[in-house]
């Protein structure tokens, strides 16, 4: 019998993966903001960087396991340094901090502090490697950038606010440079490995080093204390901000324009205030929005000034 061959026009399959694209893009934004408010769930029982070990190792552990499958081959040694290195800045530095940070401050905080990485990125690009030709639309969206940090800080002060909320905010702000160090060392040393692979061993390398930590700092409880909603808290963070939505952000990056796949960065911090005031009775007021929408719009101009020089 003869099999009928149906040709599918190419707009229509690539109007088909760009509206996979949207909606991954969707699901991204939404996941990756709801993540910090699954943090600050996790860690209101349990000390924040063991929530973070844990989370990193089943994580680690899973995509190693995948590509060990799939018949990836160890690191060799100067790889394996490479991904040590970085798996102190882009996790142990970044996640395990901001994971700690969101004990004392709140979800929305936190998260508004992390995507003030790209003005960080600069700042540390003009400071220590002399970088000094951006444009002026740069230093408007720094000038911009702090000065929506300023408004939201401006608000906090009129709330009271939890012991150690001073700490949280320093916290945050580590993991936030850790995150920027990282993604400059990214940047500026190539290496021939799967960067999904290469992530897997980030992820398991800072298990073990937050590990220590943990326990160097008696920041952690015996395993059968671990009260179930942080187990849940655990679980989302594992599946949905570390398979879920990863996947759907490389899937968007695929098949979108950087302009419009970056756009996740942005709506993050809005979607974790929201999420955080419904679920945590987080304080957000008109001014806190306003403060957040300013900072954003910082860290845009930043971002556009970078991609079109």
């Amino acid at each position: 019998m003869e099999r009928t061959k149906i040709n599918i026009p190419a707009h229509t399959a690539n109007d088909g993966a760009k509206q996979k694209a949207y909606f991954a893009l969707t699901a991204t934004s939404l996941i990756w903001g709801t993540t910090w408010v699954a943090s600050r769930i996790g860690v209101q029982h349990v000390p924040g960087l063991q929530v973070s070990y844990i989370r990193q190792f089943i994580s680690g552990s899973l995509l190693l396991t995948f590509y060990f499958i799939k018949g990836e081959k160890l690191p060799t040694w100067p790889q394996f340094r490479w991904l040590f290195v970085l798996s102190i800045f882009m996790f142990v530095l970044a996640n395990g901090l901001a994971t700690w940070s969101v004990k004392f401050i709140s979800s929305g905080l936190a998260s508004l502090i992390s995507a003030l990485y790209p003005l960080c990125v600069v700042l540390i690009e003009m400071i220590l490697f002399k970088k000094n030709n951006n444009r002026p639309l740069t230093f408007i969206g720094l000038i911009v950038g702090i000065a929506g940090v300023a408004v939201v800080f401006y608000e906090n002060a009129f709330h009271s606010q939890p012991e150690g909320y001073g700490f949280g905010v320093l916290l945050g702000f580590i993991a936030m440079f850790g995150w920027s160090v990282g993604t400059i060392f990214v940047a500026r040393n190539k290496y021939n490995m799967n960067p999904y692979y290469a992530m897997g061993w980030q992820m398991f390398i800072s298990s073990f080093i937050i590990f220590i930590a943990a326990s160097a700092t008696d920041n952690r409880i015996p395993i059968g204390e671990i009260p179930y909603q942080t187990w849940g808290a655990i679980g989302y963070l594992t599946i949905m901000g570390s398979v879920i939505a990863f996947t759907a952000f490389i899937y968007s990056i695929k098949h979108l324009p950087p302009a419009i796949s970056s756009l996740y960065a942005y709506i993050n911090p809005l979607v974790a205030m929201v999420t955080g005031a419904i679920l945590l009775n987080e304080p957000l007021t008109s001014t806190i929005i306003i403060g957040a929408c300013i900072t954003l719009a910082g860290v845009y101009l930043v971002n556009y000034s970078i991609k079109n020089k």
